[in-house]
């Protein structure tokens, strides 16, 4: 009976409460427009550069060798030094190449002494004959004997000539301006044909800077100037400018002066050499630096940074602010990043507001509200292009 009671009291409660035992009504709120950033989209003539990684290698790397065999009297030069075409690098033992130049020089007056009397007897036999005191017989052995001393006489010019090089070659130069390597012989050494490498000295300046590209690289490169989305510069006249590896930029720009003819059959790559000057030395062989390659450029070409860009199961999208302030899901086409930024082959058009900051909370259909995002490090446009995802 209690329980019943209790049970009817609380049920008078409700109905003369009326609705305070019932269901409040819920009105949805209405959020505000979401705060973006956003850039007008232009489409503007885009200067690209493209990035390698290279090596520096010497126009002129020359091996010093020693020309004729002798003892190794002394090395004048410092190892690592920088010398001029016509330095003393190196002396040998002259003194057995003086002898011969000595033995030489003897071998030759004697041929002209015997020329001339052979020229002379010459002389007094011709006109014997001509009085047919004498046969012509007689004149013919004279005229031999004289044309003999006289091919023995160029015969012994000749090997005082040879004899005179080699002792030339004792004083070993530098054939170039260059930097000099370590020395391979040592002082009081023997120099033979086998063992006439002495060091090498590599040219400085102009400076070689080697890159390859891939094939594939070169295919789609070749499209892109097909279909007119890039264009090269002309007589394809690229300017080349070299990163050092603590990421300064090279004072000097290059040229490219060499194509391979054919491709690496190991790598598939295609090598490109740049010519360079160097006057300072500041650059090595054999170094690694990076270069970009400048010159060609996107005509009517659309950037947005790269933070615009996201992506999804069907790939990249944008937002995009449409005229009546509401937030669209764009799907877009990307290319290579330029710097900070990324160009968008296909999804964009001129004008359109790309947001920037703030797409990560909208939905399509969201409104938005919209400010002018402002880049506080502009990038440069001619920054490397690297290919994207």
């Amino acid at each position: 009976m209690q329980r019943s009671t209790l049970a009817l009291i609380l049920s008078v409660s409700c109905l003369t409460a009326g609705s305070g035992c019932g269901k409040e009504e819920v009105k949805a709120v209405e959020r505000p427009p979401a705060e973006v950033t956003v850039v007008k989209v232009e489409a503007r003539d885009i200067p690209v550069a493209f990035e390698y990684v290279a090596q520096t290698q010497s126009s002129h790397q020359v091996e010093i060798r020693a020309r004729v065999p002798g003892f190794l009297d002394k090395r004048v030069y410092t190892e690592g030094s920088t010398v001029k075409a016509g330095d003393v690098l190196f002396e040998m033992d002259k003194k057995p190449f003086q002898a011969l130049v000595d033995d030489a020089t003897a071998a030759l007056a004697r041929q002209k002494a015997a020329l001339e009397t052979a020229r002379l007897n010459l002389a007094r036999v011709k006109p014997l004959v001509e009085q047919d005191a004498l046969s012509k017989k007689q004149l013919d052995d004279a005229t031999g004997v004289y044309e003999t001393y006289a091919a023995a006489v160029e015969q012994a010019k000749a090997q005082l000539n040879k004899d005179q090089i080699n002792l030339t070659y004792c004083t070993i130069v530098s054939p170039v301006d260059g930097v000099t390597g370590a020395a391979n012989m040592q002082d009081g050494a023997y120099v033979n044909l086998l063992s006439s490498h002495l060091t090498t000295v590599s040219t400085l300046t102009p400076i070689w800077v080697n890159f390859s590209i891939s094939e594939q690289w070169v295919q789609n490169y070749r499209n892109e100037i097909n279909r007119k989305t890039i264009v090269p510069p002309a007589d394809e006249a690229y300017e080349v400018e070299l990163i050092q590896t603590d990421g300064v930029v090279f004072p000097q720009k290059g040229r490219i002066t060499f194509k391979a003819p054919i491709y690496n059959p190991q790598t598939g790559t295609f090598l490109l050499r740049v010519t360079m000057d160097n006057p300072a030395g500041i650059l090595r062989p054999n170094q690694f630096v990076h270069v970009n390659v400048k010159g060609a450029k996107r005509p009517g070409a659309i950037l947005v940074p790269q933070r615009s860009v996201q992506s999804g199961a069907k790939g990249h999208f944008v937002w995009v602010v449409t005229k009546d302030g509401k937030a669209e899901n764009r799907p877009v086409a990307v290319g290579d990043w330029n710097g900070d930024d990324w160009f968008i082959t296909e999804g964009l058009k001129a004008g359109e507001d790309v947001v920037v900051d703030g797409g990560l909370r909208l939905q399509p259909g969201a409104a938005v509200s919209a400010k002018a995002h402002v880049d506080e490090k502009a990038a440069p446009k001619d920054k490397p292009a690297k290919k994207g995802d």
